[in-house]
């Protein structure tokens, strides 16, 4: 199975020693058969269409779905199709938001702030650990969406759109040396000190990130009608 990877960030120039966004999620969604190709979309490069590849996942990026960027309506258009096509999509933090932006939903910088590092969710009933770096969230889900992840802070931090979209809000494919990059490279000034302290004292706290991956493994291999 082919999963094409729309890439709509890039990470820290300090930090491209692990490649692109893409190939971060290759290596989380490694021995499951797979195969890989990236678009850079936020460097207006897309895939010719949606039958480009079998299932389709969105990555992070440190711009808001709300703003205004020419590559965002063609992706937002991308996603109305590919799920008008039965194309199964994965989203992830940004890639989370859009779809939701797509589908009727709505973005905002959230008031609350920021979650950033080792974070708890209840997901499908189970308290599961996973890394966050965000400050937008998804404020109101679109009717065609239903919550299987969430918390306090993030109402909305996991939804899933009949059989064809699942998405969620923090980072399985971060690991503890990657968000203490974020700290060290896009933390400092703009996450509140105190937020950055915690979650640099939870930098070795275990995640739950690899038993994500497997649900997503799982999500994109399930027979479809």
């Amino acid at each position: 199975m082919k999963i094409g990877i729309l890439i709509t960030g890039h990470p820290p120039d300090t930090m491209m020693q692990g490649g692109l966004y893409d190939q971060y999620f290759a290596r989380l969604l490694d021995g499951h058969g797979f195969t890989f190709e990236g678009w850079a979309v936020c460097d207006g490069t897309f895939p010719d269409g949606v039958d480009a590849a079998d299932g389709w996942l969105i990555t992070g990026s440190k711009h808001g779905a709300y703003e205004d960027h020419d590559w965002i309506p063609p992706l937002e258009a991308f996603i109305r199709t590919a799920h008008a096509a039965r194309k199964p999509m994965i989203g992830v933090c940004f890639g989370h938001q859009i779809i939701a932006q797509a589908m009727g939903g709505r973005i905002e910088k959230f008031e609350g702030g920021w979650a950033v590092g080792a974070t708890d969710y209840v997901l499908n009933g189970t308290t599961t650990t996973i890394n966050a770096w965000h400050q937008d969230q998804v404020v109101a889900k679109p009717e065609s969406a239903e919550v299987f992840a969430s918390n306090a802070f993030c109402q909305y931090a996991g939804l899933f759109y009949g059989d064809l979209m699942w998405t969620i809000q923090p980072h399985p494919e971060y690991d503890a040396d990657f968000i203490d990059g974020l700290i060290r490279t896009r933390g400092k000034g703009v996450v509140p000190d105190t937020l950055l302290d915690e979650a640099s004292a939870r930098l070795q706290a275990p995640t739950d990130r690899m038993d994500v991956a497997e649900m997503m493994a799982a999500f994109f291999k399930k027979e479809r009608a």
